[in-house]
């Protein structure tokens, strides 16, 4: 079910000299407004690992890898670095500095070992990476932490010196702080939510509370923890001595809060509502048959940590199908989800379809409001991570790879569309830019 290592999969894999064997990328690629791409793959699943357990065959020699492609006029990519992560996690586990010159990755579930063949021979993630991408044909490893275990997302404060992450262990959930300097990590603070008021009832783990977003606010005085086994969000404020707080009332959202994200001026957060059913048994069970959703969070003392704040649940809107990934234009103007649906589905099943697709909406910075354009397909297994470039001109999204016999333009790779902006934004598709093996997320830099 995974085609042919194209020639530019090949050098992004690792098993070339990346230097040596730069590759032209396709000229719309070319137009993208960004610097470099940054993105990272997992090379231990495939999409029907989430039906039967079975990983990818350890012959087909995929690796989980951070790839960087430069673009720099003349559209060359460059290399890959191993470095353990796993699509298990919400697609937010890659954050790169503003400059690009450093990137940070978790894993949720670490490294396969050379016996491995099924998901339960993959042991507990419990790290957190600093790469340094400063010379893009040689992107490296310079500093790994211990943190808690299952982390299932991160995020980069404003300012670039904090990686706040979150974990669920078997005993609790935490949002873990770790500095970062000078290629290296201070200590790491780990605050658990139970003690922050983020708290359940349900039996099972942690009362049922499993975090598996975490956001700065713009200002980088805020963070978002989503709690999706709850249908809520927390706010935490960071204190003068380094310390979180409650920052208001959790705010109940739609169905499943994946994954979220703050309006660039921070008045509003957005939650993608997936809507999973984590009662079911069975994979048929658990993906939902109706849209997911969008909730808006209007933030009540937004301009101010230390203001007593009010949030309020504004209204929520439909998306595609499995809805993941979760994205805003720079200036605020549009919103878009990638959209997995039944792709992962063995063909065999009633429910399996080819396309995925990517939803944009407009939004209103203003007052709000969420309003769906349309949806747009296309072929491919596990979409899940997407990104707007550096001038809301093109959208980059993750397709994991391809179906059994596609075509060589719809195997693993970026989904690359151009944003039509005025009265009737829409998107148009230019092609797929060919990516390792397991791609789930995407960054832009400049």
């Amino acid at each position: 079910m995974i085609r042919k290592t194209t020639p530019l999969a090949i050098l992004l894999l690792g098993l070339l000299p990346a230097a040596a064997m730069a590759s032209e990328l396709p000229d719309f690629a070319k137009g993208i407004r960004a610097g470099q791409i940054v993105a990272i793959s997992d090379g231990d699943f495939v999409g029907q690992t989430y039906a039967d357990g079975r990983l990818a065959p350890a012959a087909a020699g995929f690796a989980d890898l951070l790839s960087v492609i430069a673009l720099d006029g003349r559209g060359r990519s460059s290399a890959s670095v191993r470095v353990s992560n796993s699509v298990t996690a919400a697609p937010e586990i890659l954050a790169v500095t503003e400059d690009g010159r450093t990137a940070f990755v978790t894993e949720r579930l670490g490294e396969r070992p050379s016996t491995g063949e099924t998901t339960r021979d993959l042991p507990p993630g419990r790290r957190l990476f600093a790469l340094d991408l400063s010379d893009k044909a040689k992107p490296i490893l310079v500093a790994t932490q211990e943190i808690p275990a299952f982390p299932e997302a991160l995020a980069l404060s404003p300012d670039g010196r904090t990686v706040a992450t979150v974990s669920n262990t078997p005993e609790a959930s935490f949002v873990t702080l770790s500095g970062y300097g000078d290629r290296r990590f201070g200590p790491a603070r780990s605050f658990d939510l139970a003690k922050l008021g983020v708290t359940g009832t349900a039996k099972g783990p942690r009362g049922g509370v499993t975090a598996t977003n975490v956001q700065w606010h713009p200002q980088g005085r805020i963070l978002a923890v989503n709690i999706n086994t709850q249908d809520r969000v927390a706010f935490l404020a960071l204190d003068e001595a380094g310390a979180l707080r409650p920052w208001g009332e959790p705010v109940t959202v739609g169905r499943d809060p994946f994954v979220g994200r703050f309006s660039p001026d921070g008045r509003f957060y957005l939650t993608s509502n997936w809507g999973r059913d984590f009662a079911a048994t069975s994979l048929d069970g658990r993906l939902p048959s109706t849209p997911s959703t969008i909730s808006v969070v209007r933030l009540g003392g937004a301009s101010s940590s230390q203001m007593p704040a009010a949030h309020e649940r504004l209204l929520d809107v439909a998306t595609g199908n499995s809805a993941e990934g979760l994205a805003i234009s720079p200036d605020g103007s549009l919103v878009a989800t990638v959209n997995m649906h039944t792709t992962a589905f063995p063909p065999s099943s009633p429910r399996f379809v080819r396309n995925g697709s990517v939803t944009l909406l407009r939004f209103d910075g203003a007052s709000g409001a969420l309003t769906k354009i349309a949806d747009y397909p296309f072929e491919g297994v596990l979409p899940e991570g997407g990104t707007f470039d550096l001038a809301g001109e093109h959208f980059l999204a993750t397709v994991f790879h391809g179906h059994a016999g596609a075509s060589p333009d719809a195997g693993p790779g970026l989904e690359t569309f151009r944003v039509v902006k005025g009265e009737a934004p829409r998107l148009e598709r230019l092609g797929r830019i060919p990516m390792p093996h397991g791609v789930h997320h995407v960054v832009v830099t400049r």
